[in-house]
């Protein structure tokens, strides 16, 4: 197989990865065990893929923002983590409508 791979012009070259993340708008793909080749076929180059897939949300606050608003609420990180998303990340505004 290499060697038709060569004969077509066709190069690969493992990548030691540990772990591959593709971020999109809203989640993130995260590819653990990973398998990464560069394949490079007549002057296209491209990344080639292959573990296992796992999704997470991509959190737009930090741990901190949202560990300082529950903390001055008494509310749970999850309550904390709603109303950062309901006031668009404003710590204050997140704050006051718990305390509300």
């Amino acid at each position: 197989m290499k060697q038709a791979m060569k004969r077509f012009g066709i190069k690969e070259e493992p990548i030691d990865a540990v772990e591959v993340v593709i971020r999109t708008r809203d989640k993130e793909l995260v590819i653990s065990n990973p398998q990464v080749s560069r394949v490079n076929m007549m002057g296209q180059e491209s990344i080639q893929v292959v573990g296992d897939i796992h999704e997470r949300p991509i959190s737009l606050f930090s741990d901190e923002d949202i560990s300082t608003v529950a903390e001055q609420t008494n509310c749970t990180l999850e309550e904390a983590r709603e109303a950062l998303e309901a006031e668009q990340g404003d710590i204050a505004a997140a704050i006051l409508r718990l305390q509300q």
